[in-house]
Order: C-alpha cells, then sequence, then structure tokens
C-alpha cells in the first residue's frame, strides 16, 4: 500500500510498482476523466499534474511515486467546472468528439499558471497534445480567452 495525494485527498493505493500513474487514476482510484490514447506520452490524453507540471500519466510508475507528491486530475481542477480553461473551453465549444479534451484542458491550465498571457507562438509549443478532431484554432482562441485576452490582442503566430 502507498498513499497518493491526488486532487487534494490522500489515498491508500496497492498496484505494482510497474504500473503507470494512468491505470492507478483510472482503476485503482475510479477517477475516469484522464484518458488512455497512445500510451506512449505522445498523444496527451492522459495528461495530469505533478507538483504542479503538466505531466503524461501513461509513463510516470507507480513506483516512483513519493507520498508528498500531489496529482492533480480533471476531475480535481476545478469545482464544477469553473476554471478559467474549462469555462472558456465551453464558451467557445472546443470540443468535437471529446476524448482528448481532459488532456488539453490539463495542458492548458499548466501553460496559463506559467505564462498567463501566452501568445500564439507561446500557445503552440506548448500545447503539444493530439486532437484528432482537429479542433487547435478553438483550443488556441480557448487558451487566449481564459487568459483574459479573447479573441483580440493576441500575437505571436
Amino acid at each position: 500500500m502507498a498513499k497518493l495525494n491526488i486532487n487534494g485527498t490522500v489515498r491508500e493505493v496497492s498496484a505494482e510498482a510497474d504500473t503507470p500513474l494512468l491505470w492507478v487514476i483510472r482503476e485503482h482510484v475510479g477517477l475516469t476523466g484522464t484518458k488512455y490514447g497512445c500510451g506512449v506520452a505522445q498523444c496527451g490524453a492522459c495528461s495530469v499534474h505533478l507538483n504542479g507540471e503538466v505531466q503524461r500519466s501513461c509513463q510516470i510508475p507507480f513506483g516512483d511515486l513519493k507520498e508528498t507528491d500531489v496529482i492533480v486530475t480533471i476531475e480535481g481542477l476545478s469545482v464544477g467546472a469553473s476554471h478559467p480553461v474549462q469555462k472558456a473551453w465551453a464558451s467557445v465549444d472546443v470540443p468535437q468528439c471529446g476524448y482528448c479534451q481532459s488532456g488539453q484542458i490539463m495542458a492548458a491550465a499548466a501553460l496559463l499558471k506559467k505564462n498567463p498571457k501566452p501568445t500564439d507562438k507561446d500557445i503552440d509549443e506548448a500545447m503539444t497534445n493530439i486532437c484528432r478532431c482537429g479542433t487547435y484554432q478553438r483550443i488556441r482562441e480557448a487558451v487566449h480567452m481564459a487568459a483574459g485576452v479573447g479573441t483580440t490582442g493576441r500575437s505571436g503566430g
């Protein structure tokens, strides 16, 4: 048994050391907002915040986690989808199929925490998650909206 701080709740989890954090979150803890996409840290559907940094949970072994680590999933980002990124996502109607969106939102929230007023170039460089539906323009627009820039005042590109 190990203790993990997930979304502000310390949970006792029993899993093999090589079990990816993604499967611990989904199968052992029961939080299914974090999605499996590729399993090789390329698509970003499994993105979570680990100690304040966006990470691809499919490649983080359970055995590498410490009791002091702070893990935040899409379910823990805010109460009632009140995070500015979540509000902007809904306002811009970003999702098409929606499968990648929890990972996209977690990546965007991490970006805005580090860079509250990103340019298009900053967004393009930070948002490396894959969206098979191709909603990248709406993703960029929503990131600007969440940053308080709206659809004007953007630079870069």
